[in-house]
């Protein structure tokens, strides 16, 4: 469908085209070429880390970081609330993924429900940055990691450049991983990355991206010497132009990340007198990038009645997101089923996120508001 207003538009410039020409231009290292390890260095001390391993997809990155921690016959604990990614990674990487509980400020892992479902076998715990904004209880979380010797994971897929009390998503956990897909903060297409601290974690990482095989520094396509391949792996590397391109959009983050922030305002004054509408919350001490901007509706009823009335007048929205442990994958597999997670699943069927980009135009945030306020009052009898 040609959405009027669709959900979001990727952000590009001239420094972008030149970066990535400069690439193809060269005839040379389009699959590992300086650009990767310039892009790396930046990354890693964009967040304050020691190690940044970039990759083909954020999906990559969290599937290799959970191999690299060993997490293979335990359990990992992870909210249903998410991209499908995070909980299928878990199982690809030979773990059981142990569903757990979200609280309903940030949308991010609960602390006390999480801490009933730790085991015996718990390897790791994932949490996730919900929509650009830190999980409410990470703190807590990394606490209760290190008491427990248990890896904590940040998939800050949506949350690249959000802090909390002064920390930079990214920087908390034994590990955590980045997407650079074309709906992120920053995007390269496709693309992902790993950071942490831990020289043998990235180590492994790096054996998990490139087939297993040690580099030590050695360019392979230009080396030759044969080399050695010290385990099992895959091939997640990220291309050159790829990382040419993540070097030109790191460059203009905060740029983009105020743009952001500048329409999360503008949407948030339009619709903070509509009493049905719970807008995203920023809990003190935090900073939120707004990689989506999501309302929570009364209830589903109303939520699918609304997203059918933006629909209609070409303005697109999306559910992020139903929970992965109704999927049929995971009850066919698992046996989870409904009532498993009663707060997960209440938020979940009430959750619209709406258009958003840095490009959204007055006009276009003056029709979403518009729109809103007119379905609402064409139906003012609706607050469940």
């Amino acid at each position: 469908m040609n959405w009027k207003i669709p959900l979001f538009k990727i952000y590009s410039d001239e420094d972008d085209l030149t970066r990535v020409s400069a690439v193809l231009r060269r005839n040379s290292n389009w699959a590992v070429g300086p650009e990767i390890s310039e892009f790396e260095t930046l990354l890693a001390k964009s967040v304050g880390v020691k190690h940044a391993l970039v990759m083909n997809s954020g999906t990559s990155a969290l599937l290799a970081v959970l191999v690299a921690h060993g997490v293979e016959g335990g359990e990992v604990i992870t909210p249903s609330f998410t991209f499908t990614s995070t909980v299928n990674t878990i199982v690809l990487a030979g773990a059981k993924p142990v569903f757990a509980e979200i609280e309903a400020e940030t949308y991010g892992l609960e602390y006390r429900d999480v801490l009933q479902r730790i085991t015996a076998k718990t390897k790791a715990i994932i949490v996730v940055h919900y929509a650009g904004c830190p999980a409410r209880d990470t703190l807590l979380l990394k606490k209760l990691c290190q008491e427990k010797n248990i890896a904590l994971i940040e998939d800050a897929a949506e949350a690249q450049g959000a802090s909390l009390y002064g920390r930079k998503v990214g920087e908390i956990g034994d590990s955590a991983i980045f997407s650079f897909c074309q709906n992120k903060i920053i995007t390269t297409g496709e693309g992902g990355a790993v950071l942490t601290n831990s020289d043998n974690i990235s180590k492994e990482v790096g054996y998990v991206r490139s087939h297993g095989r040690k580099e030590e520094n050695v360019n392979y396509f230009e080396s030759t010497k044969s080399a050695d391949y010290v385990s099992l792996g895959h091939n997640f590397r990220m291309p050159t132009m790829c990382a040419a391109l993540g070097i030109a959009q790191l460059q203009k983050i905060e740029q983009l990340i105020s743009l952001r922030r500048k329409n999360a305002a503008f949407l948030s004054d339009g619709l903070k007198t509509v009493s049905q509408i719970k807008l995203p919350l920023l809990p003190e001490h935090f900073t939120h990038v707004y990689q989506l901007f999501t309302i929570t509706l009364p209830s589903k009823r109303v939520r699918d009645e609304l997203q059918d009335y933006l629909a209609k007048r070409g303005i697109m929205s999306k559910i992020y997101f139903s929970p992965i442990h109704l999927t049929t994958y995971y009850r066919n597999t698992f046996g989870t089923k409904e009532g498993d997670l009663p707060t997960t699943e209440r938020i979940a069927e009430k959750v619209l996120s709406l258009p958003f980009h840095t490009m959204l135009t007055i006009i276009e945030m003056q029709e979403i508001i518009s729109v809103i306020k007119s379905y609402f009052q064409d139906n003012t009898t609706l607050s469940a």
